[in-house]
């Protein structure tokens, strides 16, 4: 779900060691320019003559790009030299000649140029002065547009760091509101909460702050330790976050069709995987057995109930298109049989990238939480448990 990118030279890079690579090429680039004169077609073609030997090192296409910028820019320069003797032909019929040490005559378009500037005309030089004072304004323009990115990018990552540090803040803020687990329950006179048990108290300020708040999710081993929301669409928490201000982040939600207060069969949480590690960026730990043996246990509360989970099922899968026959493990909320329930165990058991040697009966309550892998288009990484207290 996390689409962020960042751009330099007209290049993406999706990850920030990718950034910092092309960052570092860029950089290069501004010193070779900064040391070779680019309206001079022998110091551009020599330059291009070292970039392709790789006199200058590039880690992404960026340098690419430059090749092929500065091949462009010695097919220009020596077209318009061309232009500039053709024009000269026709207003003297001749042109000047300079004959090498061999004797030869001199080409425009050798590598060492022979001939001068002086060579020309008063008004064939004030027409090279302006077609160089043009290419000189727009490398200037060029650079201003560069640096502008540059700066650009650089407030970017500034604002993202600085959401970052707000983020966190006010997470920890919301953690310290969970009141001690004292016992107990209070009732909460709003009108949706009609014929729905009482809240618990621990969760009694948090829920009246947000009455989308159905539960607390944590898992100690992936740095997971949440609100979970839900509204009528599987939407909203997709940007938005407790405090019901706008966060690329989201938040933990759970899927609409589930009753937290009258438990389902199976209640999934859905979350973002961040590669800051919000959310759900680090549930993926689960892929590995080892990590598992270590945590094979989490606790999620509902606002009305607490409970502690057992990992029963660790699996990759994707979201599929509606005609296709094949088991979706985010259509599974509630079991009409213990014959159905057994059919998406097996399913699930199946995909499962090891055995944990949990199992449940029909009549035991579960919990899918789900996130984005990037294995597959449209892929997802789940982890399926079952609540033993």
């Amino acid at each position: 779900m996390n689409t962020e990118t960042y751009e330099i030279r007209g290049r993406q890079f999706r990850t920030k060691a990718d950034y910092a690579r092309g960052y570092r090429d860029n950089q290069t680039i501004e010193r070779i320019e900064r040391e070779v004169d680019m309206l001079d077609l022998e110091a551009v073609e020599e330059l291009l003559t070292d970039l392709k030997r790789g006199k200058y090192h590039f880690d992404t296409l960026i340098g690419d790009d430059y090749i092929e910028e500065i091949g462009e820019l010695a097919d220009k320069l020596r077209v318009e030299a061309q232009a500039e003797v053709e024009s000269s032909k026709k207003r003297k019929g001749h042109i000047k000649s300079k004959t090498d040490k061999s004797g030869a005559t001199g080409s425009v378009s050798s590598r060492k140029r022979s001939k001068k500037f002086t060579d020309y005309d008063d008004d064939m030089q004030q027409e090279i002065i302006k077609v160089l004072k043009r290419d000189q304004l727009k490398r200037r323009v060029m650079m201003l547009i560069l640096a502008l990115c540059i700066l650009g990018s650089v407030g970017y990552l500034v604002f993202y760091f600085t959401l970052y540090e707000k983020n966190d803040m006010e997470y920890t803020e919301l953690a310290e509101l969970k009141k001690e687990d004292v016992g107990g329950t209070v009732e909460i006179n709003y009108e949706e909460a009609k014929d729905k048990p009482p809240v618990l108290k621990k969760y009694e300020t948090l829920y009246q702050k947000n009455r989308r708040l159905v539960g607390w999710l944590s898992i100690p081993g992936c740095d997971i330790d949440y609100p979970v929301m839900q509204t009528s669409n599987n939407e909203y928490y997709l940007d938005h976050n407790y405090n019901q201000d706008y966060d690329k982040n989201g938040s933990l939600f759970m899927d609409k069709d589930c009753t937290p207060a009258f438990p389902n069969d199976n209640m999934i949480i859905y979350g973002h995987h961040m590669k800051s590690g919000k959310m759900f960026g680090n549930l993926n730990r689960y892929a590995k057995q080892d990590f598992w043996e270590k945590n094979p246990n989490f606790n999620f509360d509902t606002i009305y109930e607490t409970g502690t989970y057992a990992v029963m099922y660790v699996f990759r899968s994707r979201i599929y298109a509606q005609d296709e026959i094949v088991f979706k493990y985010y259509q599974f909320i509630d079991a009409s049989s213990a014959d159905e329930f057994d059919s998406n165990m097996d399913a699930m058991a199946d995909m499962s990238l090891y055995d944990t040697g949990v199992t449940a009966v029909y009549g035991d309550r579960l919990i899918t939480l789900s996130t984005c892998d990037s294995s597959e288009d449209a892929g997802r990484f789940v982890v399926v448990a079952k609540k033993i207290s």
